[in-house]
């Protein structure tokens, strides 16, 4: 493949789930991917689904909140592909612990892992987007953000503080970095992986009747938008956070 043909697709969190869902997605444009887990089988499931869509992809075994980790596969990405047109910050992990139940360092561990996971990816992605002309970020926030969550959220306030941080700096990066980056987030709301949390197996027709799409929602549901701000052309979207919730009754 001659490399000014090639488009290339970072994602964190992309052995699973809603990232395994965008990176086969992003494949099946046209785009070789990088995958980012901390999990090395699902990377390699992953990866093989992608070389069967015909694409090409790397694997990192690496956890976001490792900031010289992160400026390490960015630099093997640069040496091996000469460049990286989206990145899609997708990783995260929740935090079900309330305000007093939860420790100084789990109340750390997800802000490093939700906020300054997306931040350790964007720092050293900018200067390779610029070189080539510009890219596309996509930072994953949350409907929580927005909401606060309800009582019986799988995640309450440290990760909604968190989720709320990726949209104060997807705005700020927004105006930072136009108009040769664009960038912007997705809020999901309840979202069935395939490896799905026991509230959400537990409670899915409950759920389902306070969405107005009567259904929870599905990665392909949050890999589609990601696809379209990933491509779309032309593009007048930056500093926009797109919400994926089926328009759930109670906000």
């Amino acid at each position: 493949m001659a490399e000014t043909t090639r488009k290339v697709a970072l994602v964190t969190g992309g052995g699973r789930g809603i990232g395994r869902a965008c990176a086969l997605d992003l494949a099946s444009r046209g785009f070789d991917i990088v995958l980012v887990d901390l999990i090395e089988d699902d990377l390699t499931r992953t990866a093989g689904e992608i070389h069967d869509l015909g694409r090409e992809a790397l694997t990192f075994v690496a956890d976001v909140r490792e900031h010289n980790r992160a400026a390490e596969i960015v630099g093997e990405v640069d040496a091996q592909w000469g460049r990286i047109d989206v990145l899609f910050n997708n990783a995260g992990r929740p935090m079900p612990k309330g305000i007093l139940e939860i420790s100084e360092e789990e109340f750390d561990a997800t802000v490093d892992i939700n906020l300054k996971g997306a931040f350790n990816y964007i720092q050293p992605v900018v200067p390779v987007m610029r070189r080539n002309g510009g890219g596309r970020i996509i930072n994953m926030s949350s409907m929580n953000a927005h909401t606060g969550g309800v009582t019986s959220a799988v995640s309450k306030f440290s990760y909604t503080a968190a989720k709320a941080g990726i949209l104060g700096m997807t705005r700020a990066l927004a105006k930072e970095l136009a108009p040769e980056i664009v960038v912007n987030a997705v809020c999901p709301g309840v979202i069935k992986t395939e490896r799905s949390n026991a509230m959400i197996d537990a409670r899915e027709a409950q759920l389902a009747a306070g969405i107005s799409m009567k259904r929870v929602g599905t990665p392909q549901d949050v890999a589609s938008v990601v696809t379209f701000l990933a491509t779309a052309e032309p593009n007048f979207m930056t500093g926009q956070d797109i919400q994926i919730d089926g328009m759930q009754w109670v906000r």
